[in-house]
Parts: C-alpha cells; structure tokens; sequence
C-alpha cells in the first residue's frame, strides 16, 4: 500500500511538472531563457561580427551633426513650460521620450549618460540629452523596454531625481530600480495589461533579444508598450526586427493612434548587411501599417552610433518611403532632439 501511494504522489508530480510545461508560453523556455515569438526571423550563422572592422568602418562616418537637428537648450526649456498643461511628447534623444497624459508624466528608455556602456565603454553620445536630470518636470511613469546599455543605463537609474515614480519593466529587471531605492517597481510578462492613473497599458512583444554581460544572454525579457488614455493608443516599440508578430497585434490591438518605433542601428555591412534586431526605416514602416497605425514616429536615432550607416540618412528613408507603406510624408513624424509638441498637433 504504502509502495503503491508513492507510486501514486510520483506520478501526480511527474503530471503536474508537465501540464506545466505544457501551458508555459512559448517566449518562455524551460531553461529561464525567453525567446522571440513564434515565427520571428533567426539570425543567420554565417553573420560575422568583429569590432575591429566595426571601429575601422565607423570612422568613416561624417558625424557632422546639422544645425537643425538639435533644438538649444532655453528654448527646450521655454516651451516645455509654455505647454506642461497640455498632454505633448518630446524627444530627449535616442529612445528617451517625456510623454504627458492627463496627470501622468512618462519617461521612456531614460538615458543621460555620455557613453552607451558599462563605465566609461560603448558608444559615445554625439548629441547631448535635450534636458538634464535634474532639468525634468516630477515623472509619474518610468517605463523600460530592455536591458541593452543605450536602454536601460544604471547610471541614470542611480541618479534618477524621482525614486517614488512608479516603474513597468519587463520581467527579470525589477532588481536593478529596487536595489537604488525605487518604492514601486513592477514587472510585467507579454500581453499583461496594468492600470496606471487614467492609462491603460499592455505590455507587448517585440522582436529583439537581452544581454548586459557575458552570462546573462536573453535572462531577462524585452517588449513594448501598449499606452490607452482617452481613446487614443500610442504604441511604444522596444529596440526591434520586423515579424509577423506586428500583424498579430495589430489585429488585436489596432488600429494604433501613433506608433514610436526605431528606425536607426540596422546597417552592419561590410560585415553583415543588417540586424534583425533593428528594423531598417522601411520595415519600421512597415511595422506601422501591420499595427493599423494612423501615424508613426522615427526614434532610437541621431544620438549614438550603433551601426554603420550615416548618421542622418534614417530620417530621410524613413520620409522618403512613408507612401509606400500607406502614410502621407507628412504623418511619418521626425522630431529634432529637443522638440516638444502638443498631443493634438501629433495626432492631427
């Protein structure tokens, strides 16, 4: 009897582990990895990257930054205070953006720091923040897609003036907000859908992939933003490849009122052309049209170097294509570093 109960317990554990295998979601793996969703594309094996032909590559690169990319700082400084009673967006730089919704102020993907890297490593900045720290209005929101250096950048996090703000991220990053005295931090998993003041926001799935050190590779998960408020959408993209995972949620979730989505960092030749971690300006496009966007906003550009291909040409492919992909030229946003607009006048 007693041989026949064990039997019984073994077989109802041996069950349980693997229903729940069975029903774990298909980004998660058994090994506490996360991968891609289904159907995303596979980076090629025969890719062939090496820094020393990177560095030899970028020093080609004319890095001559216009005039008008960069909007100075007291005039940043006038006209956010002339509209900080309106909801408006404004481009820090790179993938930093302050959103203002109703009473909530955001702040995406923070980065303040010069370099792009652990220390005093990676990427040089060759456009300063468009604010400092301590220039920010009071932050309700701290939304962060990923780990990657120009993303999630520890010193910004350390210094942050508003440690009460509330933190989305997505899972496995919460200890890096609560070990520098973050009060409300929390994680969130593909498709989880929280409230915020008036906002409603999804967090959802993107097509790239996590590392901070040699041993942590795709430990922790990446994703993007979904933000509802006022029956309008604003889809906030982390670094991202195009998929067909776009289509999936533009049937679920569209049509999208603005999309804010990475055209920058996708040209790796003469090594490999592209990445499929980054949409080139064409598949960002793309992306927006699979989404049912009305408008989309290029980002995670002119700010660090990446890749290889010239600092400026981003924002014209990304111009230059909108009607192919269903958009008038004049609702494939490109906003100078500094620039701050009224919600209306985006959504226009």
């Amino acid at each position: 009897m007693k041989k026949f109960i064990i039997l019984i317990i073994i077989f109802f554990q041996y069950t349980s582990v693997n229903l729940a295998m069975t029903n774990k979601p298909y980004h998660h793996l058994d090994n506490g990895k996360f991968r891609n969703p289904e159907g995303s594309p596979v980076r090629s094996e025969n890719v062939k990257w090496s820094y020393s032909t990177f560095n030899k590559e970028k020093k080609k690169l004319d890095m001559t930054v216009p005039d008008e990319h960069v909007i100075k700082k007291n005039l940043v400084l006038e006209k956010l205070n002339s509209i900080q009673n309106n909801d408006y967006i404004g481009w820090i730089g790179h993938a930093t953006f302050l959103i203002k919704l109703g009473n909530t102020t955001i702040i995406t993907d923070p980065v303040f720091s010069k370099n792009a890297g652990p220390l005093i490593f990676g990427p040089k900045r060759y456009t300063e923040p468009a604010l400092n720290l301590n220039e920010l209005p009071n932050i309700d929101l701290f939304l962060l897609t990923h780990n990657h250096y120009d993303h999630q950048d520890m010193s910004t996090i350390r210094k942050f003036p508003y440690k009460d703000t509330k933190v989305f991220t997505a899972l496995k990053l919460g200890k890096y907000f609560t070990k520098h005295h973050f009060k409300n931090v929390q994680e969130l998993d593909w498709y989880q859908e929280v409230k915020f003041n008036d906002l409603k926001i999804t967090f959802l799935p993107a097509v790239h992939w996590s590392k901070r050190s040699l041993t942590d590779t795709n430990k922790t998960l990446w994703g993007s933003f979904l933000i509802e408020y006022a029956g309008k959408k604003i889809f906030f993209a982390c670094d991202t490849g195009y998929g067909n995972i776009y289509k999936k949620i533009g049937k679920e979730f569209g049509p999208i009122d603005l999309t804010m989505i990475n055209i920058g960092a996708y040209d790796f030749r003469p090594m490999f052309e592209k990445s499929i971690y980054h949409t080139s300006p064409e598949e960002a496009l793309q992306a927006a049209q699979d989404l049912k966007s009305k408008k989309v906003l290029g980002t995670h550009w002119g700010t660090f170097v990446l890749s290889l291909e010239p600092i400026m040409e981003p924002p014209k492919r990304f111009k230059d294509n909108a009607e192919k992909f269903g958009f008038k030229k004049d609702d494939a946003l490109i906003f100078k570093i500094g620039e701050f607009k009224k919600l209306s006048e985006v959504l226009d």
